[in-house]
């Protein structure tokens, strides 16, 4: 008995010791933005902001890139009201890759070099899949694989140059388990956690931190600017009371700040809110499970609608009585803090 005491005490431990021993390194690779030049790819609204936002607070030179103009001048407009000195934007579609070199290429030459790179460009599509067509799993991978690996592949030689690089892929919760009514969202954010992942093994050598942000829903206000299909105002009525709820969303200010603090330590991954680490770790251990959960949850979501819903409409055309309403304040609320005003496109 006292052996097996024994031997159970010295497995404590070492898997104290182990434990200790990764926080001190984590610790070590602990870096400051003071004076970072960080490139936000979708930053010119919601998540994407608030992450500028508590960037320039910490003396960040900050570039913010969107396709957007007016977006971009707005959110330029809301960091500097709140004492940003050292903001720039450019204009580029991260699914042209000649766009991307060039901004790429702009940012490095106006900062003096590239530190932090975040990918947070991103569309998100909802509706049942018999509604999706070819061009919205096309759009959905451009935006989300494409486009990161564009900006990733044009931004190494100038990480390499850094004495503290880093590069951050905001995905989601959806790219880890398969959401109902979001397929073209799902398998492009799957496809991003690849790249992603793969790149923080192969990068790390280089010094290169990969960190892999894996976000539940989030109040961020953008679901006027997603795209619905199928019986429009359900579809949007549940996606936008959805991410209004607490407890089921968290607040975009609290995602942001884990997301620095992911990207401060270098860690490879981030899962954000307790449904979306309860939903990673119940796919991990019971597939079967969740698949019929999954399963389930498709049959309570609208059904498919005639030809009209083959027809892509954003969530500010896609109000009802059921949505807005109180019980959507609070993402009704950010959809004005976070520059997420109703405008004609879905892409940040």
């Amino acid at each position: 008995m006292s052996s097996r005491l024994n031997g159970a005490a010295l497995i404590g431990a070492a898997a104290i010791g182990a434990a200790l021993f990764a926080a001190v390194r984590r610790e070590s690779r602990r870096i400051s933005f003071e004076g970072k030049s960080v490139l936000i790819v979708g930053g010119s609204r919601g998540l994407g902001l608030v992450i500028a936002r508590q960037l320039a607070r910490e003396g960040a030179r900050v570039s913010l890139a969107a396709r957007n103009v007016e977006e971009l001048e707005r959110a330029s407009v809301d960091l500097h009201r709140r004492g940003a000195t050292q903001v720039g934007t450019v204009v580029c579609d991260v699914r042209k890759r000649a766009q991307v070199d060039r901004m790429v290429a702009e940012v490095a030459a106006a900062r003096g070099g590239l530190d932090v790179l975040i990918n947070d460009a991103g569309v998100i599509q909802v509706g049942p899949a018999s509604h999706m067509k070819i061009e919205d799993f096309e759009d959905a991978l451009a935006t989300h694989f494409w486009g990161p690996l564009y900006t990733i592949l044009a931004a190494l030689p100038h990480l390499r140059q850094s004495a503290s690089p880093r590069i951050v892929n905001i995905s989601s919760i959806g790219g880890r388990v398969a959401v109902p009514h979001m397929l073209p969202y799902s398998a492009s954010k799957f496809a991003l956690v690849g790249l992603s992942e793969g790149l923080h093994s192969e990068l790390a050598r280089e010094g290169i931190r990969v960190t892999t942000v894996s976000p539940g829903l989030m109040r961020t206000g953008s679901t006027y600017n997603a795209t619905f299909k199928g019986q429009h105002r359900l579809e949007f009525a549940w996606f936008h009371l959805a991410d209004a709820l607490p407890g089921l969303s968290v607040d975009v200010r609290s995602a942001a700040r884990q997301i620095l603090e992911a990207c401060r330590r270098g860690d490879a991954q981030l899962v954000i809110s307790l449904p979306a680490r309860f939903a990673v770790v119940a796919q991990a251990l019971f597939p079967r499970m969740m698949a019929a959960m999954m399963s389930a949850a498709n049959r309570v979501l609208p059904g498919p609608s005639d030809a009209d819903g083959d027809e892509d409409r954003p969530g500010w055309q896609s109000i009802s009585r059921a949505a807005p309403s109180l019980l959507s304040r609070t993402a009704d609320r950010a959809t004005f803090e976070n520059n997420e005003v109703p405008v004609l496109s879905g892409v940040r």
